[in-house]
């Protein structure tokens, strides 16, 4: 028999909801690398404050991720996510409505608040909602919407969005319309899975400090806190190396932007190779020593080439980043997706705090990107060591015992 081609209305339903929040997630947070200039000069801060703007949200994650996985075992991961939509719709207009430093952060932290309780859920979402078979190429696909929501507000925000809304408090304003349309979008149309409603008790065959006890988990915690280290010190001050080199404002975000649009193919690629080549630790491994190189090279490129570099870093960091979204999914079994996804990403997101703050730390200190650079550099090549330490799933539910 021929398997059904076309995903149930629910599937989809839950898929593209997922899709549009990731992109509601991370457009209000990126919107701020491209005017980091602008932040720092207008609220006289030094580089390293300014990266808290930007890096505020992702330390609110890394505090409610496993909260916000238990709140999801008690009460659904639809409505779960649902409300971390709410908190970042309104957290996001709020920023639009002050240009105090304090504030800012405030309600950055809100937002952050809501990525806590929203993207850990959405894996095991799209998982719960899928047909068998389908759950790891859909949860790579999904990632579709995060890399937009990355690489818009990249492109447009000084180009466009700025000379439009006359100044970084229209810039938020106009980043926060996505989420408050996502959120409404989210409550209306999209439908709690079955599968997820079933809640985690202390009687579950799967304790928590079991799951803490898997060395693996710890392993790829450690991947993934690199990898963010690693991905949002590049993004962050992308631009701004860009400006060192001599781009203008505009120009520096949109070819920062290209990191992101030049990973889209792997998302449709990537599900095809995992199945074809049926093990996973290559594609960490061998993509973390690509971006070891780019890092290195990236401060000598003359700026007509930076975005050759730009753009092999886009696929290989993508090649790694789904390689570690898939894998919770493929190395624990349902009762335990939920949990480790938020103890991975609760710890995973560290990097993406100490990422940004090192760079604008450095950048204060020497004036320059080199040392930072070199720093990204030797984490990628701890990142490609460590995967040998981890168990390869193959693609098959719980995975080899041997690694």
């Amino acid at each position: 028999m021929m398997k059904n081609r076309y995903l149930p209305r629910t599937s989809t339903l839950m898929f593209a909801g997922a899709c549009l929040l990731g992109f509601a997630i991370f457009s209000p947070m990126f919107c701020v690398p491209p005017m980091q200039h602008v932040l720092r000069e207008e609220l006289a801060l030094t580089y390293a404050e300014t990266s808290w703007l930007f890096t505020v949200a992702i330390l609110m994650l890394v505090c409610t991720a496993i909260p916000g996985g238990y709140l999801a075992d008690r009460i659904g991961f639809k409505k779960a996510a649902g409300i971390g939509a709410i908190l970042i719709a309104v957290g996001a207009f709020l920023r639009s409505v002050t240009s105090d430093y304090t504030s800012l952060i405030g309600f950055t932290a809100v937002i952050g608040v809501g990525v806590g309780l929203s993207f850990p859920n959405l894996p095991k979402l799209i998982s719960a909602s899928m047909p068998g078979g389908r759950s790891g190429a859909t949860t790579g696909l999904y990632y579709l919407g995060i890399l937009l929501g990355v690489a818009l507000p990249l492109a447009v925000t000084m180009p466009v969005v700025f000379p439009l809304t006359g100044g970084f408090p229209g810039v938020f304003r106009f980043w926060s319309i996505p989420p408050i349309v996502i959120a409404v979008w989210w409550w209306v149309m999209v439908k709690e899975p079955a599968r997820t409603m079933v809640p985690v008790s202390p009687s579950s065959p799967v304790t928590f400090g079991q799951i803490l006890r898997d060395r693996n988990l710890w392993i790829l915690s450690s991947i993934l806190l690199l990898h963010n280290l690693f991905f949002y010190h590049w993004t962050g001050w992308a631009p701004a190396l860009m400006m060192s080199k001599g781009a203008t404002p505009a120009s520096a975000g949109l070819i920062s932007s290209i990191t992101i649009w030049a990973s889209l193919p792997a998302i449709f690629l990537m599900p095809r190779l995992f199945s074809r080549v049926g093990r996973r630790r290559p594609f960490i491994w061998i993509s973390s020593l690509v971006l070891a190189v780019c890092a290195l090279l990236a401060g000598r490129t003359p700026l007509n080439l930076t975005w050759l570099v730009m753009a092999v870093v886009g696929l290989s960091n993508t090649n790694r980043y789904l390689t570690i979204l898939i894998l919770p999914v493929e190395m624990m079994s349902h009762e335990e997706v939920g949990r480790a996804s938020g103890v991975l990403l609760s710890l995973g997101y560290v990097g993406a705090i100490i990422g940004p703050f090192i760079g604008g730390l450095l950048l204060d200190m020497t004036g320059g990107f080199d040392r930072s650079l070199i720093v990204i550099s030797g984490v990628s090549f701890a990142t490609a060591a460590l995967v040998f330490g981890l168990r390869e799933s193959g693609g098959r539910k719980g995975g080899n015992t041997k690694g």
